[in-house]
């Protein structure tokens, strides 16, 4: 298959046929990896990466931590 690539701004732009994305498990937003290997150009989907507690525990602090909220009086079985 061949498809012409576009300007866009001050980049170029190539569009990705739907049956590929699909095949590549490829949504709009996601984010790939772009490669240059023995001059041709790979994208392939990028790994998502896998947060620990302890990395998002990290981002709390004083300015964007929770507080309690009240959510009214009980209406079922719950035991508070």
């Amino acid at each position: 298959m061949q498809a012409r690539i576009q300007k866009w701004g001050n980049s170029l732009a190539l569009r990705i046929p739907k049956t590929f994305a699909v095949e590549a498990r490829l949504e709009e937003g996601a984010l790939v990896d772009i490669a240059l290997v023995e001059g041709q150009i790979v994208i392939k989907p990028s790994a998502a990466h896998e947060w620990t507690l302890a990395e998002l525990l990290a981002g709390v602090n004083p300015n964007n931590i929770h507080r309690e909220i009240e959510t009214g009086p009980r209406v079922g079985k719950e035991l508070w």
